[in-house]
């Protein structure tokens, strides 16, 4: 295949990638076993940027066709339904560079690796958000205090169905990938397309009380619109902020405990975890008999690691330790981080 074919299929998704094999030992002497996997946090990140670019493209083109409408007609609704729209794809940038920033490896600065800028992204992209909505509810006052009137009314119904499939189609692509991927930003930005799409289908209610004589439905739909995309400000600031100060899913723990509930001989005492981007990171403390020989203790946490990692697909680090039983006193031992991937 030409260079050129190899950059374009590689752009959209579909180049082939030599994904990196890894092994690494854990511990020693009995205790010692090695790993060998596909790192995933580079198939993840692939995936995610070949969702946002398709999302761009879709967005793109709707955003476009219902310009040219509003050229046409003069509908403040459909302007405010088209400047989300236009937001909506510039969100894909952010996304677009947290992934591509998130695949770059540790280094000593950054020892977890840049996972965190996915959060940086999701405060852009609520912003961009907020500023569309200051706009579009600037206009649709506007319009209202000096009414304009509305003409192509089937051309706007047209443009309001074509606004809800589109943003309909790129809800139902980041909300599939971004849980294949566990990024909370493209999941809630799936969630925001598809409050896009409903906004859309009100573009048409206001075409239709225009047609049965009230012209004043279309700015009304426009500033309606205008606190649809409020709410979603405040739907999304709360999630982004949420991650931010390392809030989790009550859910998360509660797997934990399920896991360590399948391990013979281990009682856990504490847990903990925390999301760096797309990759759930834990600390988790357990109580183990006394009098049980290292050996067997190690081979405790190993259990559990191992069932950790079979009931949390987006687990990308387990960091078992040992604890007295009232958790108020750690025994010397640390099991060290425990890297792993799942696909």
């Amino acid at each position: 295949m030409s260079g050129l074919g190899a950059r374009i299929l590689d752009w959209l998704g579909f180049g082939s990638r030599d994904h990196a094999v890894h092994g690494h030992d854990h511990g020693s002497g009995a205790h010692g076993h090695t790993h060998g996997v596909i790192d995933a946090t580079i198939a993840t990140t692939d995936r995610g940027i070949w969702a946002i670019k398709w999302s761009f493209v879709i967005l793109a083109i709707t955003a476009a066709m219902q310009m040219v409408v509003v050229v046409l007609s003069s509908s403040v609704a459909l302007l405010a339904d088209t400047i989300h729209n236009i937001g909506d794809a510039t969100t894909a940038i952010p996304l677009w560079i947290a992934f591509i920033l998130a695949r770059r490896k540790p280094s000593p600065t950054f020892t977890y690796g840049l996972g965190r800028v996915e959060d940086l992204a999701g405060i852009v992209i609520v912003v961009i958000i907020l500023f569309s909505a200051i706009v579009a509810g600037y206009e649709a006052i506007e319009r209202l205090i000096n009414p304009r009137l509305v003409t192509h009314l089937g051309w706007l119904t047209a443009a309001g169905i074509v606004g809800f499939l589109g943003n309909e189609a790129v809800a139902v692509f980041r909300i599939r990938v971004g849980r294949e991927i566990n990024s909370a930003a493209l999941v809630a930005d799936g969630y925001h397309a598809r409050t896009d799409g409903l906004t859309s289908l009100a573009v048409v209610i206001g075409a239709l009380g225009v047609w049965l004589g009230f012209p004043l439905a279309d700015p009304i739909v426009g500033l309606l619109i205008t606190l649809a995309i409020f709410g979603i400000v405040w739907q999304s600031a709360r999630s982004v902020l949420t991650r931010m100060l390392d809030g989790i899913e009550p859910g998360v723990i509660g797997e934990i405990r399920h896991a360590a509930a399948h391990v013979p001989g281990a009682r856990l005492v504490d847990a903990k975890a925390r999301w760096i981007g797309h990759r759930l990171h834990a600390d988790i403390a357990i109580a183990v008999e006394e009098s049980l020989p290292v050996s067997e203790a190690k081979k405790i946490t190993t259990a559990l690691e191992a069932e950790l990692f079979e009931h949390m697909p987006a687990l990308a680090a387990a960091n078992i330790r040992f604890a007295s039983a009232d958790a108020g006193h750690r025994h010397g031992h640390a099991h060290g981080e425990h890297d792993g991937h799942r696909h």
